[in-house]
């Protein structure tokens, strides 16, 4: 062996004793310890492995002795070969979106033009509309050819979804949303704010990384507001800091809420957050579900809400959303538990109220006629009142058979 090796293994071997008796003698510690030497977490766990088996119990002879005795052992195994990186996906936008080059660039909003053009030249239409709670929130929906190159690329990539999400999935509805929690001693409802707009561009192109266009799709699937949009968005009597945040994110890139795309790809980034929170659920002994930015958890008298509440409010911070504690509720079972609008404190149904209003309405449409009845103005006033219907015959059969035989009777 040339000289430089043996010097080079000899003072290995020093540094490796060192460490060894450097501490309790045992497997465990004595790994943690060489871990700081070896870039292999398998090699120290060998080396380790080697040292208590060549010496039970912690050896009483000098440094250099040990030195000698490692120096003697056979070579660790080398380290296995990192894997090659895996290769990214494509797909070839022009030909699926059937555009040019300098067209998917246009749509891609590749340089935020959307927000510095003209009127006629955005993407998107764009109204404010106020919430029940005196809130804002900006419909931006795509024109038809962004809109249509936004349904074929969620129909073209891999976007994860939680069996916990109900929102805007096939064969899920406010219905399967609350059912689990029907019939349960605590019910626990909280809701994210902004869910969309909170979105941000960065979390899309990290959400599509195995694409080699993920930069370009996500430009396709998120915008900008223009100041124009922003400086027109209404006062409002909600929470002002809730508002400054709002058009924060709509003044930066982040998901439309209006786009065909944004349902499928919010619910596919907030997957991470639906794993953790199932996950804090099933530690506390409790049911998750999820529609869209409402979250429910349910579970027995027991349940430690003391717990649940600052958990999920810890974890939707980590995963980039933010809980509002205005819109918090726990509610027991001698209190009405509504999740999405339905009662769940025996099965999700309509609440009696709005479901004896629509009757008196079908009433009147049978005295009076339906356009007289018709005063919020409704286009298709037939169709409305079907879905209302609908609606309330999804959690309750029998009601819902009354509503259809009334339906029967108006003039339509």
């Amino acid at each position: 062996m040339y000289a430089w090796a043996r010097g080079y293994r000899e003072n290995r071997s020093l540094r490796v004793a060192a460490s060894a008796l450097d501490g309790p003698w045992t497997q465990t510690d004595i790994a943690t310890r060489l871990s700081a030497l070896y870039a292999d977490p398998a090699a120290a766990e060998v080396m380790a492995d080697l040292l208590v088996s060549h010496s039970p119990r912690q050896p009483f002879g000098s440094l250099d002795e040990l030195a000698r005795q490692i120096a003697a052992f056979p070579p660790l195994p080398k380290p296995p070969a990192p894997e090659p990186p895996k290769p990214k996906k494509s797909l070839d936008l022009q030909a699926l979106l059937d555009v040019t080059a300098s067209e998917l660039d246009w749509l891609a909003d590749a340089r935020g033009w959307n927000k510095r053009a003209g009127q006629p030249l955005w993407h998107y239409r764009s109204r404010w509309v106020g919430t029940s709670t005196g809130g804002l929130r900006l419909i931006e929906a795509p024109k038809p050819r962004l809109a249509e190159a936004q349904r074929r690329i969620v129909r073209h990539v891999d976007l994860p979804v939680h069996e916990a999400a109900h929102g805007f999935r096939k064969g899920r509805s406010a219905l399967t949303y609350a059912a689990p929690h029907a019939g349960k001693p605590l019910v626990v409802r909280m809701d994210l704010e902004g869910f969309f707009a909170s979105v941000t561009g960065a979390r899309v192109r990290a959400l599509l990384h195995e694409y080699e266009q993920a930069a370009t799709l996500a430009g396709l699937l998120t915008t900008r507001t223009p100041l124009k949009v922003l400086r027109a968005a209404p006062t409002t009597s909600g929470d002002p800091d809730i508002r400054r945040r709002l058009l924060a994110h709509l003044a930066h890139q982040h998901l439309p809420q209006g786009a065909p795309s944004s349902p499928a790809v919010a619910n596919a980034v907030a997957y991470r957050l639906d794993c953790r929170l199932a996950g804090l659920a099933k530690a506390l002994g409790a049911e998750y579900t999820r529609y869209a930015d409402d979250l429910a958890f349910s579970g027995p008298q027991t349940l430690p809400v003391h717990r649940l509440l600052p958990g999920v409010v810890m974890i939707a911070r980590d995963e980039g959303f933010r809980v509002r504690p205005d819109k918090t509720s726990v509610a027991r079972q001698h209190q009405r538990q509504k999740l999405a609008g339905l009662v769940v404190n025996t099965a999700p149904a309509v609440p009696r109220v709005e479901y004896d209003a629509l009757k008196a309405l079908l009433h009147n449409c049978v005295k009076t006629g339906p356009q007289a009845q018709n005063r919020a103005g409704h286009s298709d006033f037939q169709a409305h009142v079907r879905g209302r219907i609908e609606w309330v015959a999804a959690g309750h059969p029998a009601r819902g058979a009354k509503l259809r035989e009334l339906f029967c009777q108006v003039t339509w």
